[in-house]
């Protein structure tokens, strides 16, 4: 730890306790019972920390549990013969010998399952034999959401998913993987494709095998309903609990301070023989409890994981560096990191990866800046590092080149390979003038600079960031503004039948023109919206006056973009509601469109919500099918009325057969669930007569007409119903 975050400790407690007994001998006893508290406590701290050990311990032996098994299965599914025989006509006894013998007296899987794109089983062994069960029965609905997250693997995605599964004789790691060339190849269609699942039961005997293996001790399966505090939960993709296990406390605490305790009485009894004793050892064990002072503000001021400065020490130990430069005549340079990818590995890998990626970053820059340097985790992906610089000496071009160069390499994290970069923000304080907290809110600022131009590089702060920002700050104001005035235009894109090309629905779309300035984009102030809170107000006065206008249009239904911003608001279906009794909207014309990375973060708060709005009676739509992770899943577990297929889906139609036999299974996908299909992004006839014959209903995109003002939408509303199968110009 750099010289200047150490504080000493005042002198001054020393000589008040050696006066105190001094004058106060009698109250020995009582100093004798505050020191077995501190003792206690340590004691009681050494117990807590053991058992958060141990907790750890057992958690990482359950991850490795369920990482063997899935790279057994990669192993068994990416393999060339498996491809050759387990899609052969005449490849059965393969098969079986391959794989059903296999679970036989194996300590990498137990049960091992064969089965097509419907689920079918095409062979299913267990423990050396066939199985005399159905997978539907003996495993939890889990399984199958593994075996829909292999089915939606894209292309370029890894066709494996494991995870912790109820079965009928307790609780099992479960892998699902589509069986394929080594190379990931497969020439199969969707159809003819065949799936491997690995079982491997987590039974006592194996429980006690990791407790040796990982020296837990006495690791054990407990009730459920057992409130213990040594105990982990494994839970399964539901989040339902399945087992809970505890393990036998080793309380070093407890047995130091029995160890402890009768020398402290000795030195009770002692007292009045060896005063000039009792005076020494007081002195001795206070000097220990400010060691023991210091050391637990050091841990206050330490991030646990990475073993760097923490948020709070950082800004201690920065302003102490800051203070020092100025005495100095020195400057302080300051690197603000954020690591990118960060977020994608942690989800696709799991937090136990993360943290070790985390561990394995912050050593890698320790070792980079050197020990002088203040370096810390200030954030769950981010660092900073700040150090002292003479002169004009070029060190922070020299040392981000550096960096970005350490995380050019990937990271090596047991059998994964990781691979993120870093965002990099500069500022200095010239000879200490700029405050701590100012340099570190210029750094940010030119980290998020850095984001934003492309990743992956550096960016020194610049004065004219703060102008920009600035102008942020008044593109906010004059918004909140626009929408308390009521200045913000609605217009509206048409919808058409894909059928005969006829007016059925239109989506309506905020415009602002700014005072002063002109035209400001959506996707400029829809972002400032939703990050000052103010999506509410604007959402809810773009529906309710597209509500009160399509009044003028009867039969035609009307679609509005729902933000995340919105969404989040519990009271949202109440102003929802509201709204439709003020205007006399019929809920059933109206259809709410949302995107799903609100649905991916928060899966039970967004199913509660869409239930609720869905009691009004509205259509909720998926927006932007395609662009992002969507998934069966998503569409089963959320129940959306629509899809609305992305306009890139539309336009890589272009690109060949593929990329339509692509929109032709989307749209068979959402068919088999039951939900029509909306496509939008379609920019001319050929798209459109294509998307007609995939089986979309509804078309959408400026091949039909551009966002445009009510009047226009009028006048279309009125002559197409004279005109029959026409574009709308």
């Amino acid at each position: 730890m750099p010289s200047h975050f150490r504080r000493s400790v005042p002198a001054g407690r020393r000589s008040v306790v050696a006066m105190q007994l001094v004058l106060f001998a009698v109250v020995v006893t009582l100093v004798t019972v505050f020191i077995l508290t501190a003792v206690g406590r340590i004691a009681d701290y050494a117990n807590r920390y053991d058992d958060s050990r141990s907790m750890q311990t057992t958690e990482g032996a359950l991850q490795t549990f369920r990482t063997q098994l899935q790279a057994t299965l990669n192993d068994y599914s990416a393999w060339d013969d498996a491809a050759e025989f387990v899609y052969a006509q005449d490849g059965q006894d393969w098969v079986v010998s391959n794989y059903g013998d296999m679970t036989s007296n194996s300590g990498l899987f137990d049960i091992a399952i064969v089965m097509d794109t419907e689920r079918n089983v095409l062979m299913s062994y267990q423990e050396g034999r066939p199985a005399e069960w159905n997978p539907r029965e003996y495993f939890d609905t889990s399984l199958w959401t593994l075996f829909d997250r292999v089915l939606s693997t894209g292309r370029d995605g890894l066709p494996e998913a494991t995870g912790f599964v109820q079965t009928r004789d307790g609780v099992a790691a479960v892998g699902v993987a589509l069986v394929r060339e080594k190379s990931g190849a497969l020439d199969k269609p969707l159809s003819e494709r065949r799936f491997l699942v690995f079982a491997r039961q987590l039974d006592e005997k194996k429980v006690a095998e990791l407790a040796r293996t990982y020296v837990v001790e006495g690791l054990r399966f407990i009730d459920k309903t057992d409130q213990t505090s040594n105990s982990v939960e494994l839970r399964n993709l539901h989040g339902k609990l399945l087992v809970k296990l505890s393990w036998q406390p080793r309380r070093p605490g407890d047995l130091g301070f029995s160890q402890v305790q009768p020398l402290v009485y000795g030195a009770l009894a002692m007292v009045g023989l060896f005063f000039l004793l009792l005076v020494v050892s007081g002195s001795i064990t206070l000097n220990q409890l400010k060691r023991d002072e210091a050391d637990a503000r050091r841990l206050a001021m330490c991030d646990r994981l990475s073993g760097l400065l923490n948020r709070s020490g950082f800004f201690t130990a920065l302003d102490a560096l800051v203070l020092e430069s100025r005495a100095q005549g020195a400057h302080v340079l300051l690197l603000y990191l954020d690591l990118d990818g960060f977020k994608e590995v942690n989800d696709a890998y799991g937090h136990g990866t993360g943290d070790k990626l985390i561990r394995g970053v912050a050593a890698g820059l320790k070792t980079l800046v050197g020990s002088e340097a203040i370096l810390a985790r200030v954030g769950g992906d981010e660092f900073a590092i700040a150090l002292p610089v003479m002169g004009a000496s070029p060190v922070a071009p020299v040392l981000c080149d550096r960096i970005l160069g350490f995380f050019g390499e990937p990271f090596v994290i047991g059998e994964r390979v990781a691979v993120i970069g870093t965002s990099i923000g500069v500022a200095i304080s010239p000879r200490g003038n700029v405050p701590g907290e100012e340099l570190v809110r210029r750094a940010d600022m030119a980290m998020y600079r850095a984001k934003e131009t492309g990743r992956g590089r550096y960016e020194n702060y610049r004065p004219e960031m703060d102008a920009e920002r600035e102008e942020r700050n008044r593109l906010e104001v004059d918004l909140r503004i626009a929408i308390e005035r009521r200045e913000i235009n609605i217009v509206y894109q048409p919808v058409v039948d894909a059928t005969n090309w006829r007016l059925i629905g239109v989506e309506a779309l905020a415009r602002w023109t700014r005072k002063g300035y002109g035209p400001v984009p959506p996707d400029v102030f829809i972002p400032i919206a939703e990050s000052s809170g103010l999506i509410d107000q604007l959402g809810l006065f773009v529906m309710h006056r597209a509500c009160e206008r399509i009044a003028d249009w009867p039969g035609i239904k009307l679609a509005v973009n729902i933000s995340p911003g919105q969404f989040r608001d519990p009271e949202f279906s109440q102003h929802v509601a509201s709204m439709f009794r003020k205007t006399g909207t019929d809920p059933s014309r109206i259809t709410l469109e949302m995107t799903e990375g609100y649905f991916i973060q928060n899966p039970d708060r967004a199913r509660a919500a869409i239930a609720r709005l869905k009691k009004l009676g509205v259509e909720i739509a998926l927006d932007d099918f395609g662009a992002g992770f969507s998934s069966v899943g998503y569409l089963r577990q959320f129940g959306f009325d629509r899809m609305k297929i992305d306009r890139s889906l539309v336009h890589a139609m272009s690109e060949g057969d593929h990329a339509v036999q692509t929109l032709q299974a989307t749209v068979a996908l959402a068919r088999s669930l039951g939900m029509p299909v909306t496509a939008e992004g379609v920019e001319s006839e050929d798209q459109a007569l294509k998307l007609r014959m995939t089986g979309c209903d509804e078309l959408q995109g400026y091949f039909f007409g551009r966002p445009m003002e009510a009047h226009e939408i009028d006048v279309i509303y009125r002559t197409d119903r004279g005109r029959d199968g026409k574009r709308i110009a």
